[in-house]
């Protein structure tokens, strides 16, 4: 897949840093640039103060709008220094909205980055990613703290288990993973299982990698009692990995909200950045 729009969503506090990685990014992709700078607008007061309380939520709102414009102007004052093609847009939302209009705003775009500024604003952050993952149909580049992003990754974790969301995830990364040194298809107690993943598990998404030109090798791990996110992020540490590639939500969001999940974990602490699909 070719990435020639880029949407990098921003709030309206401690986004210079993250608008110049994504400029970088579309610098060295010849892609361009759509900035969404989001601010979550505050709930209407409700019961036995609203009538009180009215007065102050209307000024907070026109504060919040001040901001926002600011805040377009700054993004754009930072983005007309970078040569890059570039669009600032904006979106004041509720937070019951917020998901929906981010993730279609991303389906105008090839990828969604989610840079380390969202991470001073995480009620942004998280509808950002749930946005983008569930109601765009396109791929998101999650960049945790201290570590940058990049479209072309030398050392490739794929975190490979056979579902959907993962051969999704593969067909979405499939360039960047033929650009690579070397891509490490990571499966973690691995069922040897035709139905599953074959008598032996990781060949056969190898040799489908390989004859798309991408060099590849398979790494069995076993869990040996911890949990899986643990093991793919410690197993991305000793090899090196610029970029882990997974499918995202296996399970449904409810069961992960009250069970926890790999996806939830890699969303929070993954140790290198993450390209997820759905």
């Amino acid at each position: 897949m070719t990435y020639k729009t880029i949407l990098s969503v921003i709030g309206v506090n401690s986004f210079e840093d993250d608008l110049q990685a994504a400029a970088n990014i579309c610098a060295a992709n010849e892609a361009h640039l759509t900035a969404l700078m989001v601010k979550l607008a505050a709930p209407p007061p409700l019961g036995d103060y609203a009538a009180t309380m009215s007065v102050a939520w209307l000024d907070e709102r026109e504060r919040d709008l001040s901001d926002l414009r600011k805040g377009v102007q700054g993004a754009k004052a930072v983005l007309s220094r970078t040569g890059v093609s570039f669009q600032v847009d904006s979106i004041y939302s509720e937070f019951a909205w917020a998901d929906n209009e981010i993730g279609e705003r991303a389906r105008y775009a090839d990828l969604t980055l989610i840079g380390t500024g969202l991470a001073a604003d995480p009620e942004l952050r998280a509808r950002t990613v749930n946005g983008a993952l569930f109601n765009s149909a396109r791929p998101v580049l999650l960049v945790p703290k201290g570590r940058r992003a990049t479209m072309v990754p030398k050392t490739v974790l794929l975190a490979w288990n056979s579902h959907i969301e993962a051969a999704r995830a593969v067909g979405g990364a499939l360039e960047l993973m033929g650009a690579a040194d070397l891509v490490h298809v990571t499966m973690v107690d691995p069922e040897d299982s035709p139905a599953k993943s074959g008598e032996e598990p990781g060949a056969d998404i190898a040799a489908y990698l390989a004859r798309h030109g991408v060099k590849v090798t398979v790494d069995r791990l076993p869990s040996s009692g911890h949990r899986v996110e643990d093991v793919i992020n410690r197993h991305a540490l000793s090899i090196g990995a610029d970029l882990i590639v997974m499918g995202a939500y296996g399970h449904s969001r409810m069961r992960e909200r009250i069970f926890g999940g790999v996806t939830r974990s890699m969303i929070d602490t993954a140790a290198a950045p993450v390209f997820m699909v759905h």
